[in-house]
């Protein structure tokens, strides 16, 4: 008997067998999403099939399988969460005129001389605000080339700015899908993860500013009458549908004020959606009445304004619209959890962080891994949430705080989705704007530098963050050794 049970044991996979797993799943990802233009679920569920059965192979019982997919979804279920609530925020806050606000004075910013720095600003401001890069850029972006176009200014340097300020938002917003995910791939909370991006995004943004003020010099003096009909339709067709007033930028300041307060991201949120009901209903009147705010939490905002570009824009929000997300990341979730738990994952990574065996180096080999996850697995979604998996328990016990992991996450897995032609974001941008990837990547500055900027900063301790939050530099050390004997 001691014999057979000994038999039954399973067996610790071999290198060899993660990577038939993981070539499986790259090319039914490939083929599905290359070839044929699907959604990333089946192709993201056949993977899952391929780590069940090789797990199987390897002597794990169902029993074993089926609950290692349970805890890898209740690994995500924070995120999960957030996602339903954030709809429902999205689609409350279109119809209350926040987001419509937060459009029309980006849109005032814009001006010929300085073009490529408005597109930039214009389209980080309503990333920020919808929490979507492809919703900027298929409808604020679209606008943007056009005016460009009449500019004088080249189609790639115009499509550059326009990403830029698109993946910034995305990056950034509490209202983004990869802001959520990253955090709950690493183990912490969205608000903790923001604000620990804070510094390296803002010293890439400045550069940024800075990159493509100096090219907007360049074609200043040589532009005539600019073509500005497309802003002007969309900014009078937002003040013709939605009465806008600067008072209706009070929800996001609160939840900015929650997000420094450290307020835990649910509640923070909920309050967006608290103040964003009061105050559209104050503004909007029966427009955003309380049928209106509970319809729309649930099914998202459908604009009918007549202008195409506002449309697309504004028809949006809910929770039934997150379902593609939160379906995605429990499918991936079934897969992430076969692989931690059959210990596949860690076979891999045990390779590879034998040459990471310091903080930075960690860090860098986070983020080519994501880049290589954007290349080998062309979605944005799988670039997070597979290396997310594959490391956290690396970060832990090395005494590093998930914010380290879940920024590094971002920093990569979700600005250099753009940059790979055959990925499902520069498919996107090619059939949106216009422009290859091969024509604006020189100009992508954001999405080049971003990754490069975490890695740097990660060599001199300012994203690294030791297991008790602090980062990993002479004066955040100084802080902690501060705080805790003034607590002491």
């Amino acid at each position: 008997m001691s014999e057979e049970k000994k038999t039954r044991e399973p067996r610790m996979p071999k290198v060899y067998h993660a990577l038939i797993t993981f070539g499986i799943l790259i090319l039914v990802m490939s083929v599905g999403i290359i070839v044929y233009g699907v959604d990333v679920h089946v192709p993201m569920f056949i993977g899952v099939i391929a780590a069940a059965c090789m797990s199987l192979y390897l002597g794990y019982s169902w029993s074993f399988i089926e609950k290692a997919m349970m805890d890898g979804i209740y690994n995500a279920l924070q995120a999960v969460i957030i996602l339903a609530v954030v709809g429902i925020l999205v689609g409350v806050w279109i119809a209350g005129g926040i987001v419509p606000a937060m459009i029309y004075y980006g849109l005032k910013l814009l001006s010929p001389a300085i073009f490529l720095i408005a597109a930039l600003l214009i389209c980080s401001i309503t990333s920020l605000a919808t929490g979507t890069a492809w919703g900027t850029m298929s409808t604020m972006g679209l606008a943007l080339m056009g005016i460009a176009l009449g500019l004088g200014i080249p189609a790639p340097m115009a499509a550059g700015a326009i990403i830029s300020g698109s993946y910034f938002g995305d990056k950034m917003s509490p209202l983004s899908d990869t802001t959520n995910l990253a955090p709950a791939m690493a183990g912490t909370d969205v608000f903790t993860h923001v604000k620990f991006m804070m510094l390296p995004t803002a010293v890439t943004y400045a550069i940024c500013i800075v990159v493509f003020g100096v090219l907007g010099i360049s074609y200043a003096n040589s532009t005539g009458a600019a073509d500005m009909s497309a802003v002007k339709e969309m900014s009078d067709g937002l003040a013709g549908l939605f009465n806008i007033n600067p008072l209706l930028l009070l929800p996001p300041v609160i939840v900015i004020v929650a997000v420094a307060m450290k307020v835990p991201a649910i509640p923070g949120i909920t309050l967006g959606i608290i103040s964003g009901a009061i105050i559209g209903m104050i503004f909007q009147g029966e427009s955003c009445s309380i049928g209106v705010i509970l319809d729309v939490g649930m099914n998202g905002f459908v604009c009918e304004s007549g202008v195409a570009s506002i449309d697309d824009l504004l028809s949006s929000g809910g929770l039934m619209n997150m379902m593609y997300s939160i379906s995605l990341t429990i499918i991936a979730m079934m897969f992430g959890g076969i692989m931690e738990k059959t210990k596949q994952l860690d076979v891999i990574v045990e390779k590879i962080v034998r040459i990471a065996k310091k903080p930075a180096t960690l860090v860098a080999t986070t983020e080519l891994t994501c880049v290589l996850s954007n290349a080998t697995m062309p979605e944005q979604y799988i670039s997070i949430v597979v290396p997310g998996r594959m490391y956290a328990e690396t970060y832990r016990n090395m005494g590093l705080h998930p914010k380290t992991l879940s920024n590094a996450l971002e920093g990569a897995g979700t600005v250099t989705s753009a940059l790979i032609p055959w990925n499902t974001c520069g498919v996107f941008i090619l059939a949106t704007l216009g422009v290859s990837t091969f024509e604006y990547f020189p100009y992508a500055i954001f999405n080049i530098i971003m990754p490069l900027m975490v890695v740097a900063m990660a060599f001199l301790g300012l994203t690294v963050a030791d297991k008790d939050g602090y980062r990993m530099t002479k004066k955040g050390q100084a802080k902690k050794a501060e705080e805790m004997s003034k607590a002491a």
